[in-house]
């Protein structure tokens, strides 16, 4: 049986505790190998390496840090389909849809790579003569990393790229679902001669390594991508340690339908958002808020398009609907939708677990629609994580914009409109992150900041250059030539 162990200061180790869980295909049950359980022990081990490495790396200037990253794009690049095929066993998403996001890590290591040549400061004039004025980005020293199983390359290519080409240390607590990508992705750095040190792979459960690391005073700051509950706990405790908290979690996101719209191409919007992933992404579609005249027409189209939806093994390229990633999340998606009926809401369409020969191995929810959705129910306001999505009929884009800014999250949104007027309008109105017009509510792009307002994160963000906000401090100089004692706004009235 494969194990996956740490990687600390450069070496491969087991942990302290000699413990390991499974991994399992969500497809099948297959048990793919075994994750260590790691303690703050093991923690503070990953943690000592990366502050020694890290007070060398910060003197290392940006354009040679960047090299290495440009190494690793090449060697991402170089096992795409191996990390996708990787990615697709342990998580489930389909093969087509794991291959996006190998690119997408491919994607952010050259971007991130370029920043290396970049990280633009600020020279401003000063007020006073013989003076210089000028602000840089400095490292902020060791970044914590805990991030999710849904998105397990591309999200910890967020994180760790900009970290490192900004002069930081790395420790990271993958997902203990997704443990075998995340060691393929630091053999990578490992080969493409990262220093010793930089890169630390912690594995281990969210309560022992996570708290551990939220706890040690030697990590700086934590970048977190989870739910909501963990993301305000690990708020809470890093505030009243006065550390740095960069935080991505729910989402609860619609696509408006106006009655202008492309309905075919809203179709194509709406199945892709709500049922790609089995709907396990924070950019999920979970709500389709559709003008009332065009409503009957929708649920038509969807009904005839549903059944098409081959769900199955994602190693299938046929397959367009994987599993989801555990019997728990299973188990939580069909309550959802138990409370959706007692709520009132009308099935469409799924709304069961998948038992038939082939499926019942594996961790299968039907694509399931609901219609007659009100915005207060519990199905139109909390995060299902599942392939379920819910139309709720709107009578105007002013009443849609009032529903969508209804929930706690402010994540991603979308509109399908004919209408630029209408297309503007939301643009502005829509309280998320992301605003898409005539696409779903998936589909960011690495070159731009990824995140959201409200109960979706703290706002900080994750891609584009903002996300070197996160792992830098601002350092403001001032160089006095002038030979005598210049007392700024005392001197300058």
């Amino acid at each position: 049986m494969r194990k996956i162990i740490n990687y600390i200061n450069g070496e491969w180790c087991e942990p302290s505790t000699s413990k390991f869980v499974p991994v399992t295909n969500p497809a099948n049950g297959e048990v793919l190998s075994e994750v260590a359980q790691s303690s703050k022990e093991d923690v503070d081990h990953a943690v000592r390496a990366a502050k020694a490495a890290q007070r060398l790396w910060r003197l290392v200037p940006a354009p040679e840090r960047a090299n290495y990253l440009y190494k690793v794009a090449f060697l991402l690049k170089d096992r795409k389909e191996q990390l996708s095929q990787t990615l697709t066993r342990e998580m489930g998403k389909v093969i087509e849809e794991a291959r996006g996001e190998v690119q997408e890590a491919i994607d952010m290591a050259y971007y991130m790579a370029g920043e290396g040549r970049r990280l633009f400061g600020d020279t401003v004039p000063s007020e006073l003569q013989n003076k210089f004025a000028m602000s840089v980005r400095v490292p902020v020293g060791v970044a914590g990393l805990i991030t999710p199983w849904n998105f397990p390359i591309a999200i910890a290519s967020w994180k760790s790229l900009p970290a490192l080409v900004s002069g930081n240390a790395v420790v990271w607590k993958p997902a203990t679902e997704t443990p075998m990508v995340a060691e393929e992705f630091v053999r990578i750095y490992e080969e493409a001669g990262l220093p010793k040190g930089l890169i630390n792979l912690v594995n281990g459960s969210g309560s022992e390594v996570g708290n551990a690391m939220v706890e040690h005073p030697g990590i700086d700051l934590i970048s977190f991508t989870g739910s909501n509950e963990v993301g305000k706990a690990i708020n809470g405790r890093a505030g009243e340690l006065l550390k740095r908290t960069s935080l991505e979690m729910g989402g609860k996101n619609a696509i408006t339908v106006l009655e202008d719209a492309d309905l075919d191409l809203a179709i194509e919007g709406i199945l892709w958002g709500a049922f790609g992933t089995s709907g396990q992404r924070c950019t999920a579609t979970s709500r389709v808020l559709v003008h009332e005249s065009v409503k009957a027409e929708i649920e038509k189209k969807l009904l005839a398009r549903i059944g098409e939806l081959k769900m199955g093994d994602g190693l299938d390229e046929k397959v367009k609907v994987g599993p989801v990633i555990n019997r728990s999340s299973l188990e939580r998606i069909d309550e959802y939708v138990k409370i959706g009926q007692q709520e009132g809401a009308k099935l469409l369409a799924g709304g069961k677990i998948a038992d038939e020969e082939g499926l019942d191995k594996g961790n299968f929810y039907l694509p399931t629609i609901f219609t007659d959705v009100t915005k207060d129910m519990r199905i139109a306001q909390e995060e299902i994580f599942g392939p379920v999505v819910s139309i709720i009929p709107v009578k105007s884009l002013e009443e849609a914009i009032e529903v969508n800014n209804s929930v706690e999250f402010g994540l991603s949104s979308s509109i399908y409109t004919a209408n630029i007027n209408r297309a503007f309008q939301a643009m502005r109105d829509l309280d998320t992150g992301i605003v898409y017009v005539n696409a779903g509510t998936t589909g960011a792009e690495i070159h731009l900041p990824f995140g959201g307002t409200k109960g979706t994160g703290n706002g900080h963000r994750d891609s584009g250059v903002a996300a070197l906000d996160v792992y830098t401090e601002w350092k403001s100089i001032y160089v006095d030539y002038s030979g005598k004692l210049q007392r700024a706004q005392i001197d300058n009235n």
